[in-house]
């Protein structure tokens, strides 16, 4: 155990996380990860994520890949991916870079594959602290996506094949996208605008060769062309803003 920080006991790191779900406001993440997600091409021997501490103290990160549980730990985590080194001390204002390598599992070979990238954060103990002394650690999590060799087109032109459509959803309705690519398309927002006014839709993602829906707020329905402005991300981030006709 390093000198000022707790062990990461399993317990304890179920206890964390516990805590990051039921959305304690105290926690703040002084860690930054480079980029909005990770891209691992098969082809590549391994990938590097980098993570800086912007904070004023020391801290101590524990990193893991899951299959998509929000309450994963490394000591529950499956995901095929050896990641070195699991656990380190970051010093304020540094910076550490962690490598990822695919352990070989079967995975389809006409599809991306969607992992996450999860980064503990658990800051010291301070001197003196007593008993009652609340420590909270901050987990963040990326998607990290396995891209096979020999993919067709690319992410960007992926984004432009999706039909979009308007359908019923319950007692209200949602944009439905329909994505005939071998690609993860991921969006930030989406808005419908429809007879001058506009209608907004949180974001979210759609699984190659699979469609999503998403629900719109306050549209009533309504007859008449529209279309659908959003932004998607891209393997570097937030893309410029796009349209797309309703179909």
């Amino acid at each position: 155990m390093m000198q000022g920080f707790p062990s990461l006991r399993p317990a304890w790191l179920a206890a964390g996380l516990l805590l990051l779900a039921l959305g304690a406001p105290l926690a703040h993440a002084g860690v930054v990860i480079d980029g909005t997600r990770v891209i691992y091409p098969a082809k590549e021997r391994e990938v590097t994520v980098r993570l800086t501490n912007q904070g004023r103290q020391p801290v101590l990160m524990q990193v893991w890949a899951d299959r998509g549980d929000e309450r994963s730990t490394p000591q529950t985590a499956n995901a095929p991916f050896l990641i070195t080194p699991p656990i380190f001390r970051l010093d304020p204002q540094k910076g550490q870079s962690v490598r990822l390598m695919f352990t070989g599992e079967k995975l389809p070979q006409d599809r991306e594959s969607l992992f996450w990238f999860n980064s503990l954060e658990v800051p010291p103990i301070p001197a003196g602290a007593d008993s009652n002394y609340m420590q909270i650690a901050v987990r963040s999590r990326l998607k990290l996506f396995y891209r096979p060799a020999g993919l067709p087109g690319d992410l960007d032109g992926a984004v432009g094949q999706v039909r979009w459509q308007l359908v019923r959803q319950g007692a209200g309705y949602a944009l439905r996208g329909d994505n005939p690519s071998p690609y993860h398309l991921s969006y930030s927002g989406l808005t419908l605008a429809q007879g001058g006014r506009d209608y907004t839709a949180a974001g979210g993602m759609i699984a190659p060769f699979a469609s999503q829906t998403f629900a719109l707020d306050g549209f009533a329905g309504g007859a008449g062309a529209g279309q659908v402005r959003y932004r998607w991300l891209s393997d570097y981030g937030v893309a410029p803003e796009r349209t797309a006709n309703l179909h």
